[in-house]
């Protein structure tokens, strides 16, 4: 009779145990990163019963809000040094950051045969407009300066720039003929080894610095299993595959 009366507690219990165990995580993420995450969302919540919020954006635009007191738990974040200044000033946990990918850059057009494979379209003057990220809050848009510089492009090209809040806004200026050309993260126009549309130029790293992309968990997420979770996942050959597909390294 006691064992009867038992059965019910025990099944409530364990219930109780699993609706505690999954959780949700805030995460800050780069405009760059915006399709991979997409891509390994629906996986990690049925691999871990965790949910993934994600909002999109400049990593120096979160850097601010973060700063003001944003909800995030975790940073994934367009380079290395923004989640390092937030491990050092005490917003986020010393020890939980690492480089989650290793981003490309790309100078595209969204029209076919618009851009040749060795970026000689730049050195013309046949367009009118040529669209970067803020090279101030968004690190594919100084990694488009740099490129420019190393090619003494710079003074040439100044007049023509249009700039976007973050890579998502410069990709979109050249996607609705805002800008003829443009340069833009690899992952937004590859997929599975080739290019999605247009045209493009995958631009040599040795014309910028290393787009180390790094993940942190921030002081907020510190005592939320999801976001240790999703450092773990991040990891993982699950991750490493949906990277890889969109044309990033780690």
């Amino acid at each position: 009779m006691r064992l009867t009366r038992l059965a019910p507690l025990l099944l409530t219990t364990f219930f109780s145990i699993g609706a505690v165990q999954a959780a949700e995580v805030q995460v800050a993420v780069a405009a760059n990163f915006s399709a991979p995450i997409q891509a390994m969302a629906a996986d990690f919540e049925k691999d871990t019963g965790h949910k993934l919020v994600a909002a999109y954006g400049a990593t120096g635009q979160f850097y601010t809000q973060i700063k003001n007191g944003a909800p995030f738990e975790v940073f994934l974040a367009a380079d290395d040094t923004t989640p390092a200044r937030l491990e050092s000033e005490g917003d986020a946990i010393k020890g939980s950051r690492f480089t989650y990918a290793v981003g490309s850059l790309a100078l595209w057009s969204a029209k076919d045969n618009y851009v040749d494979d060795q970026g000689q379209v730049l050195k013309h003057d046949g367009f009118q407009h040529l669209s970067i990220a803020n090279p101030k809050a968004a690190p594919y848009g100084l990694a488009a300066t740099q490129v420019l510089d190393k090619l003494g492009l710079a003074a040439q090209v100044k007049n023509k720039l249009v700039e976007g809040q973050n890579i998502t806004q410069a990709y979109q200026f050249i996607s609705t003929g805002n800008a003829e050309l443009g340069f833009v993260a690899l992952s937004q126009i590859y997929k599975d080894g080739k290019l999605t549309s247009g045209s493009a130029w995958i631009v040599p790293a040795e014309l910028h610095d290393p787009i180390k992309q790094d993940a942190v968990i921030l002081d907020k997420g510190r005592d939320n299993p999801a976001a240790a979770a999703l450092m773990d996942y991040l990891k993982g050959p699950k991750a490493a595959a949906i990277l890889q597909a969109y044309g990033y390294q780690r």
